[in-house]
């Protein structure tokens, strides 16, 4: 049994998103029908990200497990020839058996583009959104800059696909304009159900003129989806690559101005030690805060994590639950709590 990774990229027009559905074609119902066929054996493929209807990908990622003993480096050529035009293997190659593409750090790379004229191009209608009203891009990088950084995103969540924690980092916002086409290209650790559409639809009311740059601020503070501007429609959004991180980072410092935190991950691979550092932490977000970076830390290797809080003592109460974490306080090294996987 051997573990295949495929780089998948694909025209999403004509498919129902990636996930199987009861409603219409998807693109894993087309992999996992035509990688049975090839290797004569039932193959399931676990896919990223479940992009929506309508919505293409140059660099989506996937896996599956086989027996059959082609190379895995050749299944992109064999496939390719069973597939139809609008799907193709960009890439494929034997990873270890417990990799899952869902469950390693990586920067997720979206591109979200808009036609900015009086009348729209055909040629184009397929993969931008075409807007007839003139949009003001130094505007929208204004407003785009807000969103840079670790922040909750709540606002820029569709309320029916609520992930448990919303809060994600963007690493960039750039926003670049070529003769009439607008692109809004962003990267981050990961994105809300429909939020790289929402920040889009946003900005566009920001480029027109019907909210001011600040207002992108505002709208994040709210946290609350109906303070954000409406979701662009799919056709326009590509998701370009996913790149995984190779070598766990020795610090990860997230900072707004809500919290700020240092996590020390230098000992996690030689004696799966961690260190959480508050510096600051708004009362109502320091819970939420202490989990989500402790999950990271375990999720990262981390058997035993430490944490400290700089800003008030007894915030972190020994023997509370903390999600799936119990703190107790480490007698070796006073001031600091300590919890074990």
């Amino acid at each position: 049994m051997k573990r295949v990774k495929m780089i998948v990229a694909y025209d999403g027009t004509n498919y129902c998103g990636w996930q199987i559905q009861n409603n219409g074609i998807t693109i894993e119902e087309v992999l996992n029908k035509e990688l049975t066929s090839l290797l004569k054996e039932p193959i399931t493929v676990i896919g990223a990200s479940r992009t929506d209807s309508g919505v293409h990908s140059e660099g989506n990622v996937a896996v599956f497990d086989t027996e059959n003993r082609m190379p895995a480096d050749k299944i992109c050529f064999a496939l390719n020839q069973r597939l139809p035009d609008d799907i193709r293997i960009l890439q494929s190659q034997e990873v270890r058996p417990d990799y899952h593409p869902r469950k390693q750090n990586c920067v997720k790379t979206y591109e979200y583009k808009i036609m900015n004229r009086k009348i729209e191009v055909p040629t184009l209608r397929l993969y931008s959104y075409f807007c007839y009203f003139p949009l003001d891009v130094e505007r929208m990088r204004e407003g785009g800059a807000y969103l840079v950084g670790e922040h909750d995103f709540k606002s820029f969540c569709t309320a029916r696909g609520q992930a448990e924690e919303t809060v994600r980092t963007i690493y960039s916002l750039d926003i670049e304009k070529s003769g009439d086409l607008i692109t809004i290209r962003i990267k981050g650790s990961g994105f809300l159900y429909n939020m790289v559409r929402i920040i889009a639809g946003t900005l566009m009311k920001v480029g027109m003129g019907v909210y001011p740059p600040s207002h992108v601020e505002e709208i994040l503070d709210a946290r609350d989806r109906k303070a954000a501007g409406p979701k662009a429609a799919a056709k326009g959004l590509t998701l370009v690559s996913l790149d995984y991180e190779t070598e766990l980072k020795n610090q990860i410092h997230g900072e707004n101005k809500d919290w700020s935190y240092t996590l020390n991950q230098e000992k996690i691979l030689s004696e799966g030690n961690a260190w959480l550092t508050i510096h600051r932490c708004r009362a109502e977000d320091f819970d939420r805060l202490l989990v989500r970076v402790v999950h990271q830390a375990v999720q990262n290797g981390a058997r035993t994590v430490f944490a400290r809080d700089e800003e008030t003592v007894g915030r972190i109460i020994l023997g509370k639950p903390y999600g799936y974490y119990v703190f107790q306080a480490d007698f070796e090294n006073k001031g600091w709590a300590v919890t074990q996987k």
